[in-house]
């Protein structure tokens, strides 16, 4: 069983509505650095782009009405690692929720730097729907 950290955000703004605005896989790469740092180009059921390390592939979760926004993400390093997201009520707000999961042999302090990374990208994410 691997470790994991939830990394919460509030956003005052409907739940539903904040779903629908940020769903699109094309909308990632506008607050999600880890995923891409290019816009992201669909490729039958991936999508492709150029995270920090080099290419990525990414496996997105289908439009739903429960507002999960689930990714697997694949670094060509020999697995996908799932990305569970979730946007839930909070009275008149929302809840960004995202869990890392530590992956195998990776370092406290590695883990401790992608924790921050996801972090200031819920901070993005936050700047960029409240400005």
């Amino acid at each position: 069983m691997l470790s994991s950290h939830t990394l919460s955000l509030a956003i005052h703004r409907n739940w539903v509505d904040l779903y629908e605005t940020i769903w699109k896989p094309e909308f990632f790469p506008k607050w999600a650095s880890g995923l891409s740092q290019t816009p992201l180009e669909q490729d039958g059921s991936l999508w492709r782009g150029k995270g920090p390390k080099g290419p990525v592939k990414v496996r997105f979760t289908e439009h739903n009405p429960y507002c999960i926004m689930d990714h697997y993400v694949d670094t060509g390093l020999s697995k996908e690692i799932f990305v569970p997201m979730r946007i839930v009520a909070n009275c008149a707000g929302s809840q960004v929720l995202i869990t890392l999961f530590r992956q195998p042999l990776l370092s406290d302090e590695r883990f401790a730097q992608e924790l921050e990374m996801v972090n200031a990208d819920l901070q993005r994410l936050h700047a960029l729907l409240t400005t």
